[in-house]
């Protein structure tokens, strides 16, 4: 594949950090965090998109606070990014989407981008590398293509895609015929019996012109704010710095809802290479390696007459008897024990402790340092 046709990865390297509290923090997300294997999920999805004769060294849009952590993790594998972007605050995909677009669009407007969430897992890689390529001939016909994840059970916290007809001259390809941002636990049930439906995967592939269209159908405040950013954008060492002022200037949107929701020019190729978003201690649990009992142990844990649980400590012994579906998480101030089927009810955990002056430190942004 020649230079000019490359596929750019744009991974979106941002979060909050409070769906797998207490080892995911906002001052280090759970991106950052090493979860599966040896490495963090970024540097996982960084490495999943390190082929150089079909991907362009990627573009990272993450916050200016996590800025240190993103450079970091890349020095340790010693890739050399195309631009490391800073948001100056918080405002979701819609906005990164089209910032990365924009960004690319000048030099090549029918370059074709990969959003790429950087806080998932995928097992089988060339399973993923196919799905892109049986994708990339629909995306450079002015299609917005997502792949689709064949669903396991009723999952709330995923979006769902009804799959439509075939598309002409693009095999393994389907128009879509709904996409549902995260329905109720009912309506998930429904579409898991009634067939059809895949789970979306958060990953997008299309031309950075065709995204930047669709934004200004929809979204048109969004694309001035991005565009006000960038011509505002402060180069500063190896990080482009995008100016506060106008791009605080737009609404906070998931790209699913500002753009999928509404086009008429959506795809999907569906995918079964082991995806999740690990968006759960549950969910987490379901993807790691386990022992004969069911368990995920790790760390200075010793576990009896335990089962189907997940157990981890960083720091304190942790001794787990008779235990049954229980996630067990000791990070080094804080220790988080619940039902994993639970572990999806874990923000409102999070929001009474933010509330208790005791402990709200704990999950409160930490900006000494940071924000700059």
């Amino acid at each position: 594949m020649a230079a000019s046709s490359l596929i750019q990865p744009v991974i979106l390297a941002g979060g909050s950090g409070v769906r797998l509290w207490p080892l995911s923090r906002p001052w280090r997300p759970k991106p950052f965090v090493r979860l599966v294997g040896d490495r963090t999920l970024l540097q996982e999805t960084v490495d999943r998109f390190a082929a150089p004769q079909v991907f362009a060294p990627p573009l990272l849009i993450c916050n200016r606070s996590h800025r240190f952590l993103v450079a970091e993790q890349l020095q340790q594998m010693e890739v050399k990014p195309l631009a490391i972007v800073l948001e100056p605050a918080l405002r979701n995909t819609a906005a990164a989407a089209t910032t990365a677009a924009l960004f690319l669009a000048g030099d090549n407007p029918d370059a074709l981008l990969l959003l790429a969430p950087s806080d998932h897992t995928v097992r089988d890689r060339q399973g993923l590398a196919e799905a892109i390529a049986l994708a990339a001939p629909a995306a450079l016909q002015g299609r917005i293509v997502t792949f689709g994840a064949s669903p396991q059970h009723a999952e709330t916290g995923y979006g769902y895609i009804r799959q439509g007809e075939p598309l002409a001259g693009c095999p393994g390809c389907h128009a879509i015929d709904r996409f549902v941002e995260k329905p109720d636990l009912a309506t998930a049930q429904s579409y898991l019996a009634s067939g059809g439906y895949v789970w979306n995967s958060g990953m997008f592939l299309l031309t950075a012109r065709r995204l930047v269209e669709e934004m200004e159908r929809h979204e048109p405040a969004i694309v001035s704010a991005c565009r006000d950013a960038l011509a505002g954008a402060k180069a500063d060492e190896d990080f482009l710095r995008l100016d506060e002022d106008a791009f605080k200037a737009q609404p906070s949107i998931p790209f699913d809802k500002a753009v999928m929701e509404r086009t008429s020019d959506g795809a999907v190729v569906p995918i079964d290479i082991g995806w999740s978003d690990v968006g759960s201690w549950e969910a987490l649990h379901q993807v790691a390696a386990k022992d004969a009992s069911g368990n995920l142990v790790e760390g200075a844990v010793v576990a009896v007459d335990s089962r189907n649980s997940y157990l981890r400590s960083d720091t304190l012994p942790v001794a787990a008897l008779g235990l049954d579906g229980i996630a067990v998480v000791v990070s080094d101030d804080a220790i988080l024990v619940c039902p994993l089927d639970r572990s999806q009810d874990l923000r409102s955990l999070v929001d009474v402790l933010a509330g208790d002056p005791r402990y709200a430190c704990l999950v409160a942004e930490r900006s000494a340092g940071g924000d700059n």
